[in-house]
């Protein structure tokens, strides 16, 4: 479907990657790539001291740890290639390039590594949209030298505020997903811009800043809040939409949980009028 570009309206759509857009984390993968485990322990160990921000664990022990120092370009470019990806990322790819004259730039922003990520959606996310950690390599080693950049926490901020002033697209026009802790910086900030934030996960943190919480093993299925809160779509628009793709929305819950602790207090009880 065209539409004259006075008429389009354009948007940011900004994703992270490990376990928004896969099932799998990135270091998780490379760990049995290597043949090293211990993977989540030792990023619960730094994570309980503090001494990398959340999300940039994985960047510190492939600069630190002896068993991961030991890690090429090549060996990121394969853990990609392993990666599970949700369904039907290039559809959604695809939708978001015209939605009834609704345009979106998606833009991948990740702490996994830029080749993992890159690899992992070749021909789907052009390699010039997509921010991971990028490294710099021993040119005679090929080892793992130091961090370029690392899209973690208030680094996502940082490259989304990057994207915003180079692109023509205005300040509230801005979607974002992800799933963890490492997102909370960045969703809290397209909050203020009056953006939309969506959850992909249940983390008890993020699920209470973002605007909307999605729960699938489907990409498609971050449309549904971008159509209902953006454009103001009703459900039967919606689903007609996913219907013109050959899809069915069999299972849509809109649930509403609120969850409460009571205590007993020592102050006596007293009647209610």
């Amino acid at each position: 479907m065209q539409h004259s570009d006075d008429k389009v309206k354009r948007y940011l759509f900004v994703s992270d990657f490990d376990h928004t857009l896969s099932f799998n984390d990135s270091g998780v993968v490379l760990s049995e790539l290597l043949g090293v485990t211990g993977f989540k322990e030792r990023v619960a160990g730094l994570s309980a001291i503090n001494l990398v921000q959340q999300g940039g664990e994985l960047a510190y022990l492939l600069l630190h740890d002896p068993e991961f120092r030991r890690i090429r370009k090549e060996h990121l470019t394969e853990v990609g290639k392993r990666i599970r990806l949700k369904e039907n990322i290039r559809l959604l790819s695809d939708l978001l390039r015209d939605l009834e004259g609704h345009q979106f730039e998606f833009y991948v922003v990740s702490a996994a590594p830029e080749e993992v990520i890159q690899s992992a959606l070749e021909g789907i996310v052009p390699a010039d949209h997509i921010f991971g950690t990028r490294f710099r390599y021993d040119p005679e080693s090929h080892e793992i030298q130091s961090v370029v950049r690392l899209p973690a926490g208030y680094g996502k901020v940082v490259v989304l505020d990057q994207l915003r002033a180079s692109l023509p697209i205005a300040h509230n026009n801005l979607v974002y997903v992800g799933d963890g802790s490492s997102d909370i910086h960045v969703m809290l900030h397209v909050n203020r811009l009056d953006g939309l934030t969506i959850a992909v996960s249940e983390n008890k943190y993020l699920t209470q800043i973002a605007k909307r919480t999605v729960l699938s093993d489907d990409a498609l299925s971050v449309l549904i809040p971008i159509l209902e809160d953006l454009f103001g779509w009703e459900s039967t628009k919606i689903r007609a939409l996913f219907e013109s793709h050959g899809f069915v929305l069999r299972d849509w819950d809109k649930v509403r949980t609120d969850s409460i602790t009571l205590c007993r207090t020592s102050v006596p009880a007293t009647a209610v009028n």
